[in-house]
């Protein structure tokens, strides 16, 4: 069976190709990088993760691209209160970033763009917006889009024009000709900072975020590429507005697919940093293992919602440990994917259809379950190769199982054991993977002639 995607824009499944033959083209929407990610921002990139892995899984090229929004009202805001430039505040929140997904075994984008280095595209985008009629100057020196001239406005989110008008809850303001219109650009505040760089013919400011996004997924993958994503919150208006900016300007589709991710729920509320109801990444990972957590996400369906527990986490690792105490018993033959296995043409048909990872995992405990009854090396080696498509059970079983939930001193100490007789043993596969186990778990080791110490990450 091909690959087929839920596609957001048709509200239907369809079969995916991507335009250029081989090679597929994605770009999703990043974090807006003013503070540390929270679970719900873990889901996003865990989704397209997932997403790139199996693309790739499948024999296909992919260049993805997964911005940062580097600079926004919120950004600008924190800084103040911070008494730090805006450059050190991302530049910090990014390494953590970075540091955390790297725990959960998200692997990074092929491309990273900064919106700020992609300001002369934003300019140059919006002066195609403003000759085409579908931009104009305000009173208060912004520079807005004019949503009504866009022919098809509200086709991703299935909103009408009528629709949003009857929700409209504020008068015109700040030189807008219509409550429906966004900016494009902000005309600089006397209190905020405005980088010279951007002075323009339309006057020292900054970028509005849509068209962040709208200049850098065409510069770095053209004006039509095949899969646009982000967390269901952005469909409106974000995507939205990309698609009346992107194509307003390009007369042209801006992408096949538009995919989005389920939220995280917390006793039945969307996660969200607003609602006050949000773990960071790091926090999570002081109770549980990178691996569970990772499991957790991945087991879940990407579009649907996930609802967020300790003991959907405990139940998590629990489970986890099934399928690792199958490697544990059964050393894995290495090899690669036999495709034509039953248990592989299950979990592809399971991933093709719109990346069906629950159903993908309940091959893995199938196959478990037969690793155990057969003590079959090559099953045991397809059970590790099928799961690595999911960034699963690649860690050294033994360590995850005396690992428990939750480390403690003594726990720590055992695992470095291991490691330093591993190491004498010239086991150097065992000892780096023990260290890289504990890493995924916010403990740092330090090698030195005096012996290994650790630090947990904070």
């Amino acid at each position: 069976m091909s690959l087929r995607i839920y596609n957001t824009l048709s509200r239907s499944l369809q079969p995916f190709l991507p335009a250029e033959p081989g090679h597929v083209r994605m770009y999703v929407c990043g974090m807006t990088i003013y503070d540390l990610c929270h679970i719900g921002h873990a889901r996003m990139m865990m989704a397209f993760d997932v997403v790139q892995r199996w693309l790739k899984a499948s024999g296909l090229r992919v260049t993805y691209v997964r911005n940062i929004t580097d600079i926004d009202d919120k950004i600008i805001k924190r800084a103040l209160e911070r008494g730090i430039t805006i450059r050190q505040l991302t530049d910090e929140m990014i390494t953590a970033m970075h540091t955390d997904i790297g725990a959960l075994g998200i692997e990074p984008p092929s491309l990273e763009p900064r919106a700020t280095e992609y300001v002369p595209q934003m300019l140059s985008l919006i002066g195609q917006l403003e000759s085409k009629g579908l931009a104009y100057r305000a009173s208060n020196g912004d520079v807005n889009y004019s949503v009504r001239k866009f022919v098809g406005y509200g086709k991703l989110s299935g909103k009408s024009l009528d629709e949003l008008r009857a929700g409209e809850r504020v008068a015109v303001l700040d030189g807008k000709e219509d409550p429906l219109d966004f900016v494009l650009w902000k005309s600089a505040k006397p209190e905020e900072p405005a980088d010279a760089k951007w002075a323009s013919e339309f006057g020292t400011g900054r970028p509005g975020w849509h068209i962040e996004c709208s200049a850098m997924s065409c510069s770095t993958l053209g004006e039509t590429f095949d899969i646009h994503g982000g967390g269901a919150d952005l469909q409106f208006p974000h995507h939205e507005n990309e698609i009346a900016q992107s194509e307003g300007a390009t007369g042209k589709p801006l992408a096949h697919f538009w995919v989005h991710n389920g939220f995280v729920r917390v006793d039945n509320e969307k996660m969200s940093k607003s609602l006050g109801n949000f773990f960071t990444i790091r926090d999570v990972l002081k109770q549980y293992d990178a691996e569970t957590v990772r499991f957790f996400i991945v087991r879940a369906h990407y579009r649907s919602a996930l609802n967020y527990s300790d003991a959907h986490l405990d139940d998590a690792r629990q489970s986890l440990k099934r399928l690792y105490t199958a490697l544990d018993q059964v050393t894995p033959a290495d090899i690669a994917v036999d495709w034509a296995n039953p248990y592989a043409v299950r979990f592809k048909a399971a991933m093709d259809e719109d990346f069906g990872t629950p159903e993908a995992v309940a091959v893995l405990f199938d196959l478990a379950s037969e690793v155990n009854r057969s003590k079959s090396p090559a099953l045991a080696g397809l059970l590790k190769a099928l799961a690595a498509c999911l960034g699963l059970l690649q860690g050294d079983p033994k360590a995850f199982l005396q690992a428990g939930a939750a480390l403690d001193e003594a726990a720590i100490q055992s695992l470095i054991a291991q490691r330093a007789a591993a190491k004498a043993a010239k086991d150097f596969a065992l000892a780096d993977s023990i260290r890289k186990d504990l890493l995924a778990q916010g403990i740092v080791l330090k090698d030195s002639p005096a012996g290994t110490t650790w630090e947990a990450v904070q």
